[in-house]
């Protein structure tokens, strides 16, 4: 198994194959109180009860690596380079880089590094995706009204 994290690389069909395992069984496990497990290690055992919304975000983590996909955490207060957030967006860099010039998104400078608070990457984000669906559906709309017609 690789050193390095998850985060830099892709998951081993081994990992995969763990993952998906683990959510199988622990997806049964999750009722609307939470997430118990117990942990054993060196003959001990420890039970552990996870909130529900603790409990979802450790399967959504188990699933994503099940499905193959590198997994990045980002605290919500935290400070991003400017590739972490073009990452984010799913953008390039530059492209990003011309978004902070033209002030669609804060930053600030540590020394010549721009940085970007992850809540507003976050925040762009979720209003993007939602200008994004409401045209989406406009054009549905559109189209129905031209079929229509």
């Amino acid at each position: 198994m690789s050193e390095q994290a998850l985060t830099q690389r892709p998951p081993t069909e081994i990992e995969v194959r763990q993952a998906s395992e683990a959510a199988r069984v622990l997806a049964t496990a999750l009722t609307p109180d939470g997430l118990p497990f117990s942990v054993r290690r060196d003959g001990d055992s420890t039970q552990v009860d996870l909130s529900q919304a603790l409990g979802q975000l450790v399967l959504d983590v188990l699933t994503h690596v099940a499905r193959g996909e590198m997994v990045t955490f980002v605290p919500y207060g935290a400070e991003l380079t400017t590739k972490e957030a073009a990452d984010l967006l799913n953008v390039s860099r530059p492209f990003l880089v011309k978004m902070l010039e033209e002030k669609k998104l804060p930053h600030h400078r540590v020394g010549s590094h721009r940085r970007i608070r992850a809540c507003d990457v976050l925040a762009f984000r979720a209003q993007r995706d939602a200008e994004r669906s409401d045209a989406m559906r406009d054009l549905q709309r559109l189209g129905q009204e031209f079929d229509e017609g």
